[in-house]
């Protein structure tokens, strides 16, 4: 047997087999490069520092002298990590995240859709052992971080079958341990309640303030768990850590230059591409302002597109969730380069835009997306700590650091435009009445019985033979 009659007949065992090559290749690659892990390191600290009931944001850790940046409720999850000593930990943490992978993987594949002709084990596999190649995922493990986890747990969420009773609960738990996932909450009020009021409109729900009651969007009621969902995390280290809570929320949370130089290359969010472009470490109201277009315009692109039918914007759920993904990431004030995971969904909903189009110029666009994302590009230029060579960089090199931010601008741009195209042409809102394709069916069927009551009656017995 080829190995192409093999492919053919066994894509399942090839894609393990090849992911399994893949994550060996990886691990060794890790281990050659001596990664030190340090966030894994860190977090192991946080519990140490709620076992021992110190001081959680006094705290430093490792040689570098970290800070904690997260909320309370995060370090009491990183409690059992004390249970292990420095080498186990690093090998938990590999092969944790590596099969992190492969459910992000699985979750993007459902979130977009895979190849009809492949199953989706082999499609998960072999998705995972490509994109573990990726900067923000090699990252990721090389800092030992838990950017996989908080994906999992919000693709987990978006993905689940309409009316599920805890359909927002893992978006919830996902922003009280890192507040970024908590726009996924925002976004989905925001579609709940214009999907409501639309109801209202045709008829279909109830009337007046009920709208609320009701929870007839799946969206709002999605938004609504999530939300009970954040506020038990911060209930919970309420009354487990009272003093380090009450930091957090009234100090920890506005320090936005707690976790690091905002000009650093690997602070990829409009902030950071503004700080080494105006070479201040305080870009100031120049980052407000795009920060409120962007994330208003972003937001506005996923709501549209929750909104939308199917039929008239193909993978609208997969739109809207990149979307306020990105939207998310370049306005939050602090986004590390291992913060964009979510260039996996991304890539994976290009190419499947490009094979249903079978366009060319989208396969180009795909193709250098997913390159750049892999290409560690924004570690070329100089990058220093001590230094801070990024407040001198060069207009190239502002080009070289400013890539991710670039390809989630762009991102966004077309989302926005293939949503609201989709949107005028079809006009097949979810809750607007009928689909779009039914009123095209309804137009075309009006025409024909025009054309036909125009048409002279034929004479008697044209048709006798």
């Amino acid at each position: 047997m080829t190995a192409t009659q093999m492919i053919t007949r066994r894509p399942t065992l090839c894609a393990a087999v090849f992911c399994l090559l893949s994550f060996t290749g990886f691990w060794i690659a890790q281990r050659a490069a001596q990664v030190s892990m340090v966030d894994l390191l860190v977090y192991q600290a946080e519990g140490w520092t709620v076992r021992n009931a110190a001081d959680l944001y006094d705290m430093r850790a490792t040689a570098h002298h970290l800070p904690n940046t997260y909320p309370p409720f995060a370090a009491m999850l990183f409690t059992p990590l004390t249970l292990m000593g420095t080498g186990v930990l690093r090998t938990f943490g590999t092969a944790a995240n590596l099969a992190l992978m492969v459910g992000v993987a699985h979750l993007s594949l459902r979130l977009v859709g895979r190849p009809r002709r492949v199953p989706r084990a082999a499609a998960v596999l072999a998705l995972a052992g490509v994109a573990v190649w990726c900067e923000p995922v090699w990252t990721t493990l090389r800092y030992g971080q838990i950017n996989l986890a908080v994906a999992v747990l919000v693709l987990w969420d978006l993905t689940r079958r309409e009316g599920h009773r805890w359909a927002g609960f893992g978006t919830g738990v996902a922003a009280g341990i890192k507040l970024t996932p908590g726009l996924f909450v925002v976004f989905l009020a925001a579609a709940g309640l214009i999907d409501a009021i639309r109801r209202q409109r045709a008829g279909q729900g109830v009337r007046g303030l009920r709208i609320l009651g009701s929870l007839r969007s799946d969206d709002l009621r999605r938004a609504f768990v999530a939300t009970g969902a954040f506020v038990w995390t911060v209930v919970l280290s309420v009354v487990a850590l009272p003093y380090d809570s009450h930091r957090f929320w009234t100090q920890v949370l506005f320090a936005t230059d707690r976790p690091g130089d905002v000009e650093g290359a690997g602070n990829q969010n409009l902030r950071g591409a503004l700080a080494r472009l105006l070479h201040t470490p305080d870009p100031g109201l120049w980052w407000l302002a795009a920060a409120a277009l962007v994330g208003c315009a972003g937001l506005a692109t996923a709501v549209a597109a929750q909104l939308a039918d199917d039929r008239a914007l193909p993978h609208a759920r997969a739109w809207a969730a990149v979307s306020c993904a990105v939207t998310a990431l370049l306005v939050s004030p602090v986004s590390w380069s291992h913060h964009w995971v979510w260039a996996v969904p991304m890539v994976l909903l290009l190419a499947v835009e490009t094979v249903r189009r079978a366009s060319r110029a989208w396969a180009g666009c795909t193709a250098l997306t997913g390159l750049l994302f892999c290409s560690f590009m924004i570690w070329y230029a100089p990058h220093s700590v001590k230094a801070r060579v990024e407040l001198h960089q060069t207009p190239p090199q502002m080009l070289m650091t400013a890539v991710y931010p670039l390809l989630g601008t762009a991102f966004l741009a077309v989302a926005a435009c293939v949503t609201f195209r989709a949107l005028r042409d079809g006009d097949g809102g979810r809750g607007s009445g009928e689909p779009g394709h039914l009123k095209d069916n309804d137009a075309l069927a009006a025409h024909i019985r025009e054309v036909r009551q125009q048409q002279p009656a034929p004479a008697l017995g044209a048709h006798s033979r």
